[in-house]
């Protein structure tokens, strides 16, 4: 992905809150090349949120900056935990790390999903 230049504060660096957005926004792609669709979901009355995040900014990208988004997802208990970087492109510099950790709301209850479970970890 590409930094936008109305991400970026009056520091000419990418805003705290924009990582939030590219991180989401990976996480959807994700689900979406493991066949879950979010919206689907949604409609069936399964709705993954974010319940908690622990997040470091270590270097700031700046506009025109590309950047790699990566994720790894493990299981513990109800939550799903999504531990994601971000790095530099031009020098796989470390921007961002976040751990984040999802529930499942199954018709507004917090439970387990089989279908993000047989999505996400197929091999299980």
């Amino acid at each position: 992905m590409m930094v936008r230049d109305y991400e970026c504060d009056i520091e000419g660096i990418v805003n705290n809150a924009n990582y939030l957005h590219y991180t989401e926004h990976t996480r959807h792609l994700f689900l979406k090349a493991c066949g879950l669709s979010f919206a689907e979901m949604h409609r069936k009355g399964v709705d993954a949120v974010v319940a908690r995040m622990n997040l470091k900014f270590k270097t700031p990208l700046r506009c025109d900056d590309e950047f790699i988004s990566r994720l790894n997802v493990r299981k513990d208990g109800l939550k799903y935990v999504f531990t994601q970087d971000i790095f530099r492109a031009s020098d796989e510099k470390l921007c961002f790390h976040g751990d984040i950790d999802i529930v499942c709301l199954v018709n507004g209850r917090l439970a387990s999903s089989d279908e993000y479970d047989k999505a996400l970890f197929p091999e299980s």
